[in-house]
């Protein structure tokens, strides 16, 4: 729900985008990722997501932690409160959803750039890890305002706590600027960007 009430995706296909893959580590980038050099991302909604057991309760979990340290997202949990689940899913999967996956292996697969298509599903890059081990991050993306407005759209990240400092916040906004049109969206607004939240702020990418 927005000040506007309730706005619809506007997105006429219900198939998911292509899962892509995208380099962790750019010309000049000071990230350093001995484990893998890739990440691939997958277009989810609520009911894809609950179709993996423990994802959806993974990204609640991470996402109410990331709401008690107060730097990022405007909702507030008092003390004693808990954020509950139901509320998550109606928030961050109100429309789509991308989500990141850590690859498996040292390096890109040969002829792979930022935003090729790959035939993997999100169990298949996996690969039997648990989430909390695979996931880098995720993102949802939503029209900001209704009606001759709604081709406007607004998203807001999430990287969980112990993948943080590996340079998965600015693979997930370059593939951002690729997902957003594919969408059906022309262009991006950031409501919120508090000036505690100094990942996002130093943040760069251009489209």
């Amino acid at each position: 729900m927005s000040a506007y009430g309730a706005i619809n995706t506007g997105r006429k296909s219900k198939d998911p985008l292509p899962s892509t893959i995208w380099h962790t580590k750019t010309k000049g980038s000071q990230a350093v990722v001995p484990q893998s050099s890739y990440l691939t991302i997958h277009h989810v909604t609520l009911a894809s997501a609950q179709n993996l057991p423990g994802l959806v309760f993974y990204l609640h979990e991470s996402f109410a932690e990331e709401l008690e340290r107060g730097r990022t997202y405007p909702q507030e949990i008092l003390q004693g409160e808990l954020y509950a689940q139901n509320a998550f899913e109606a928030y961050f999967f109100a429309a789509d959803v991308l989500v990141a996956v850590i690859g498996q292996d040292v390096t890109v697969p040969e002829g792979k750039t930022d935003g090729s298509t790959i035939i993997k599903t999100i169990e298949e890059a996996r690969g039997g890890r648990a989430w909390k081990d695979c996931i880098a991050g995720a993102y949802y993306v939503k029209p900001n305002y209704p009606g001759r407005s709604s081709h406007i759209c607004n998203a807001g990240f999430l990287v969980p706590a112990s993948q943080r400092s590996r340079g998965f916040g600015a693979v997930l906004a370059r593939s951002y600027l690729y997902y957003g049109p594919r969408l059906g969206f022309e262009a991006s607004v950031f409501n919120l960007v508090y000036v505690n939240n100094v990942a996002s702020v130093k943040v760069r990418v251009r489209g």
